[in-house]
């Protein structure tokens, strides 16, 4: 990969992550009472993932609907923190944190704390119109933070039109990727459809990838092994989570057998 994010990744041709969601976590509305279970639930799904062959994994709290727009209660971050842990002591696999839906301040401090990789951060520049109403980025203050804690090794993954929302004013997608990339100082991008599991468009992830340049660009949702034709000579890397359940559905543990699909895809258009 050219100018990888992780030094793991410096012979893999496209990276390939695999999504960790969550279940509800407590002090969420659709949390269960059994944190073991969430716990054997995650490892399940990371060891299918390793199983399977991914490069990377990134862990989210994709269960805790409806999401804060900004900063997360503590109670969120200290079981983040603990489950991912038990990732990390599995598997020496890159790790990566999302916090949902744009606390990248705390999913830096985890990512410090359990020795992950890198993070990803919906909004880190720019002013989007989500669901949970407005949310602006905070890149001054999370570069600065990461400086301040000495994380500068954690790279900050950063969605452009991030799925799920829309921008406040459009704009020429050149104009917000060198944005994103010169003055927010993204260490990578992502490019996604308009929600989880939405394809996403090939045309858009060329206009980013000769925006980003040298900066790697990551699909982020929609990827299958029927898209990738259309995907592979643009992306550096995909991020996938729909898919590779079990029927593609959501609410479905990880099926090693499609993420060992889509990774056979993959590795043989490098060759």
């Amino acid at each position: 990969m050219t100018n990888p994010l992780c030094p793991a990744w410096e012979n893999i041709h496209k990276p390939v992550i695999g999504m960790i969601h969550l279940p509800a976590l407590p002090g969420s509305p659709g949390y269960r009472g059994d944190l073991a279970s969430i716990r054997a639930h995650i490892l399940a799904d990371a060891r299918a993932l390793c199983d399977g062959g991914v490069h990377g994994l990134m862990l989210e709290n994709f269960g805790d609907t409806p999401f804060f727009a900004d900063s997360v209660p503590t109670h969120t971050v200290t079981h983040m923190t603990s489950l991912a842990q038990a990732v990390r002591d599995m598997t020496d696999l890159p790790l990566g944190i999302n916090v949902l839906r744009n606390d990248g301040l705390s999913a830096l401090a985890i990512a410090l704390a359990v020795s992950a990789d890198y993070i990803r951060v919906n909004v880190l520049s720019g002013a989007c119109l989500t669901d949970q109403g407005v949310i602006t980025g905070k890149a001054a203050e999370l570069m600065r933070y990461r400086q301040q804690i000495g994380a500068d090794h954690i790279k900050v993954l950063a969605d452009v039109r991030v799925k799920h929302a829309a921008p406040l004013a459009e704009r020429p997608i050149e104009e917000e990727v060198d944005e994103l990339v010169q003055r927010a100082e993204a260490d990578g991008v992502i490019v996604s459809g308009v929600g989880t599991g939405h394809p996403t468009d090939p045309q858009l992830v060329r206009q980013v990838k000769q925006s980003a340049a040298s900066t790697p660009v990551f699909i982020g949702s929609g990827a299958t092994p029927q898209t990738l034709a259309d995907l592979l000579p643009h992306a550096d890397g995909f991020i996938v989570g729909s898919y590779f359940k079990i029927d593609g559905q959501l609410d479905q543990p990880i099926d090693p057998k499609r993420v060992e699909t889509f990774l056979n895809v993959v590795s043989k258009s490098a060759n």
